[in-house]
């Protein structure tokens, strides 16, 4: 179970991340009003990792919830890791995409992180029944 923990901590970390690289990438950081002063960024990498941003703040809860409701189910913690694992690796791939302006690949890793909290929540839910 250790591995899906730290994919966890990966997971809750990312939009961070993304927001560093939104402030380093725009005008001067203006901390005083930082939603006014991404409004008005016209810097495309700096627009793209503040979208990063937020949609790794949406993806981490369903993902966190089908972790602990798999684990809490007693799905086996090889399927748990192996789907942490990859929601991960999409949920990266999905923000670097945003930045390179890949929407289709973007939205490939969207659609397969996604299936991985889906797979997670459906195990939990068949270990559970």
């Amino acid at each position: 179970m250790t591995v899906a923990y730290w994919c966890l901590l990966i997971a809750a970390l990312l939009p961070y991340a993304w927001a560093a690289l939104a402030k380093g990438s725009g005008q001067r950081y203006d901390n005083r009003d930082p939603r006014a002063w991404q409004s008005r960024q016209d810097n495309p990498r700096s627009n793209a990792a503040y979208a990063a941003h937020l949609n790794a703040f949406e993806a981490f809860a369903p993902f966190a919830a089908g972790v602990l409701g798999a684990q809490m189910a007693g799905v086996d913690t090889g399927i748990i890791a192996g789907l942490s694992v990859v929601f991960i690796v999409c949920r990266v791939l999905h923000g670097v995409f945003y930045l390179t302006r890949k929407a289709p690949l973007r939205s490939l890793a969207w659609a397969i992180g996604f299936g991985c909290v889906v797979a997670l929540l459906v195990q939990a839910a068949l270990a559970a029944a």
